[in-house]
């Protein structure tokens, strides 16, 4: 196995780092064993929600019948649970895979309970979870250690070299897998982790535009979604203070434009035209607010739904709510803002009915409120894409979801890296500025709610985005990384 933490793209690592990088390892490894030498078994089965849209088939490490891979047409998307914004990204691969004829395998590489990999994985989403929520409620952590974390400590070289000594103990899962079939990793881990296991064409897709150290997979292709970070990126700018570096490559990092799903894409003309239709008809403004998977942010959206209260009232607005798998948010919104139960149809746990109201939407009327709820993880991700069709605003933070062709409102970042996500967005018109505050929150829905200056500005752009290519990504990184055999 090759040790890719003393040096990356021909810029060594201060022996003290690499030290450091050998210690992290270490540590997981007496914490939770070293299963090197372990040979798991490899079980291919439908993926219970989305085998039937998309046609992903999960790999699990297990006995039992199963399919066998596609070793002409298969595709893995690497993936790990770490909040919703990475399985976000790992169904539009997945969707875009299906729609230009390939076979996406789901490999989720923190749901291997048994391994070492699944174990360090989770003890560092718990971590990332709980500085997420501590950063929500402790300004001066936020200050302090948050922000200055996820933006320049991630950014440096130094994180990265850890990482790569942390992937060694992930490469075991991928064992049994033919090394032949693509990889696309939608986190750096698990590119990483292929690497180390030896699959031989990799792609890393980078979700972010901020760049940064952490993203890095030295042997994998590289793909940017935006062409401000394209170049960030490709002189590993600011990653070790102000030393000018060896720059990566130009085989090892491709702009592809934003990883969206093929079902958005393809309607974004009749989507938009149906946003603009309903705002000249007077019909209730959809809103749709997401709360990502640590559940943060939620006093920001009660003061949302507390504001928009009256207009749904008089049916001006329209809202779908998707806490996710996170039930006890819904119950603190309804004990937070009086009389929001009353007005909502709770869809929780029933995705063939969530389903099939979002398909209804699309041509159909809404008003009122709707909430939606799965304990599945692929249907708590999933159904805000569904919705999306149907909703004229998305309210989010500017993370995964700032790159999606639907008018946008940003709430507050939850970490330093995704302000840029909002930068792009509003230079390229699809989304608004992030608001940082609740007063500029509301101001921004007020605009939207009371003239169409703002979503038809937005609607003009997303056609006009499409037209050059900009939501092509998904499509693009799919190509690549079937065309590395060739």
């Amino acid at each position: 196995m090759q040790d890719r933490s003393k040096e990356i793209f021909g810029n060594a690592i201060a022996e003290k780092d690499v030290k450091k990088a050998a210690a992290s390892k270490a540590r997981y490894a007496r914490r939770f064993t070293d299963d090197a030498q372990a040979d798991y078994p490899v079980r291919i089965v439908p993926n219970a929600c989305l085998h039937e849209l998309l046609g992903v088939s999960d790999i699990r490490l297990e006995e039992g019948e199963s399919e066998k891979f596609d070793l002409e047409k298969g595709l893995i998307v690497g993936n790990i649970r770490m909040g919703f914004g990475h399985y976000r990204i790992s169904m539009a691969m997945a969707s875009a895979a299906h729609a230009l004829g390939y076979k996406p395998y789901w490999m989720d590489l923190n749901s291997y309970d048994q391994t070492t990999c699944t174990k360090v994985i989770s003890a560092q989403n718990d971590l990332y979870s709980m500085g997420s929520r501590i950063s929500q409620k402790s300004k001066v952590f936020n200050k302090l250690f948050w922000e200055p974390m996820n933006y320049e400590g991630f950014r440096k070289l130094s994180y990265n070299a850890s990482d790569q000594k942390n992937a060694e103990l992930m490469a075991p899962v991928f064992r049994n897998v033919p090394k032949s079939i693509p990889v696309i990793g939608t986190h750096v881990w698990p590119a990483q982790a292929a690497l180390h296991a030896g699959m031989q064409y990799v792609v890393n897709a980078i979700p972010d535009n901020w760049p940064m150290a952490l993203h890095l997979a030295e042997g994998a292709v590289h793909t940017i979604q935006t062409r401000q970070s394209y170049q960030g990126y490709r002189i590993l700018n600011g990653m070790q203070g102000k030393t000018v570096l060896h720059p990566m490559p130009a085989d090892a990092l491709v702009y592809t434009g934003h990883y969206v799903d093929h079902e958005l894409t393809a309607n974004i003309e009749a989507d938009c035209a149906a946003r603009l239709r309903r705002k000249a008809e007077g019909r209730p403004m959809r809103f749709l607010l997401t709360i990502g998977g640590a559940g943060a942010q939620k006093e920001i959206f009660a003061a949302i739904l507390q504001h928009l209260m009256p207009a749904i009232r008089e049916k001006r607005a329209a809202v779908y709510v998707n806490v996710g798998d996170y039930r006890q948010v819904w119950t603190w919104l309804c004990q937070a803002v009086p009389g929001l139960q009353e007005v909502s149809t709770v869809r929780f746990y029933e995705w063939d009915n969530a389903r099939a109201f979002a398909e209804a939407a699309v041509d159909g009327e809404v008003e009122g409120v709707h909430a939606f709820c799965h304990k599945d993880i692929f249907e708590a991700v999933y159904i805000t894409n569904l919705l999306m069709r149907s909703a004229d605003v998305l309210v989010t933070k500017p993370s995964e979801l700032a790159y999606y062709p639907i008018p946008k409102l940003f709430i507050h970042r939850i970490g330093g890296h995704e302000r840029w996500g909002a930068i792009h967005s509003a230079e390229m018109g699809d989304g608004s500025l992030e608001c940082e505050d609740i007063p500029h929150t509301v101001q921004m829905l007020d605009l939207f709610l009371e003239e169409d200056t703002m979503l038809r500005s937005m609607c003009d752009a997303i056609c006009l985005n499409k037209t050059i290519g900009l939501y092509d990504g998904a499509y693009k990184a799919v190509e690549l990384a079937m065309g590395l055999r060739k």
